[in-house]
């Protein structure tokens, strides 16, 4: 894929907020690559046709739909017409969706698209007045409201005799953050949480929808392109983010994003 755009592609990035990330964007052919996102990826096509596959399946949003797409699922992006796709998009990190559920199973809606208005009115709250700053209270209660809907939507399904340890899980994640330049080990997480290595693994992915060194490897993502809105250039970000450098964090980047680094710092001048 090219790093330079088709010159009539643009991403527009709503106002900057500290608990979603809200975004509009025009595509008239291939818009990205495969890759994964650690949030949830919840949006609506504005027009034309959104075409991506979603486990292994060829979807087609339209307008009016809602899109959802679950943490770690890959999916890819493109016109599904000749008249391209024009979309919004927010992205919700499993540890929000988790203040409102206190350690229940994130909801997964296995479908990619749904057509259920309840969906469309929570998601319509926080993608409304892109340009506008969110009110922090509006912002909080638009959330609320988005996941008890998702949750209503997707139904709560747990395996008979699972168990997960929600309380490990989440000191695991604190370790992640409060250590997230330094070299981290499954060891050092299952010392800090007082978990077994393997019971850790799949309580991290039960609530938080990923893997703790992808969790890792997102949060560092997080600190180069936060790094390099402040001015620093891509090599200094990748260092500093804690990885090896930066073609360590291009790699990364474009399987979580699904476009390079150089092509995502262009966009940032649209």
């Amino acid at each position: 894929m090219s790093d330079l755009p088709s010159p009539h592609d643009w991403v527009k990035r709503s106002a900057q907020s500290l608990k979603v990330e809200r975004l509009e964007a025009f595509f008239s052919g291939h818009a990205f690559d495969a890759h994964k996102h650690d949030t949830y990826a919840i949006g609506r096509t504005l027009s034309g046709v959104q075409r991506f596959r979603y486990r292994g399946v060829s979807k087609n949003s339209l307008p009016g739909e809602t899109m959802i797409l679950h943490p770690d699922v890959e999916h890819d992006g493109h016109a599904g017409s000749a008249s391209g796709f024009r979309y919004q998009m927010l992205y919700i990190s499993p540890a929000l969706v988790q203040q409102v559920l206190h350690g229940k199973p994130l909801p997964f809606f296995k479908d990619g698209v749904s057509h259920d208005p309840r969906l469309s009115a929570a998601t319509a709250a926080l993608l409304n007045s892109m340009e506008d700053e969110l009110d922090p209270l509006e912002e909080d209660d638009s959330l609320y409201g988005l996941v008890t809907t998702l949750q209503a939507v997707c139904g709560y399904n747990q395996a008979h005799g699972t168990t997960h340890d929600y309380a490990a899980a989440a000191l695991a994640r604190e370790y992640i953050d409060d250590c997230i330049e330094q070299a981290i080990t499954l060891d050092d997480l299952a010392k800090c949480a007082g978990r077994d290595r393997w019971s850790l693994s799949k309580d991290f992915r039960a609530y938080f929808g990923t893997s703790p060194h992808r969790y890792m490897t997102m949060r560092r993502l997080d600190r180069v392109k936060a790094a390099v809105f402040a001015g620093r250039t891509l090599v200094d970000a990748s260092v500093e983010a804690g990885f090896f450098d930066q073609s360590h964090m291009t790699r990364h980047f474009k399987k979580a994003f699904g476009i390079s680094p150089s092509r995502w710092c262009l966009s940032l001048g649209e």
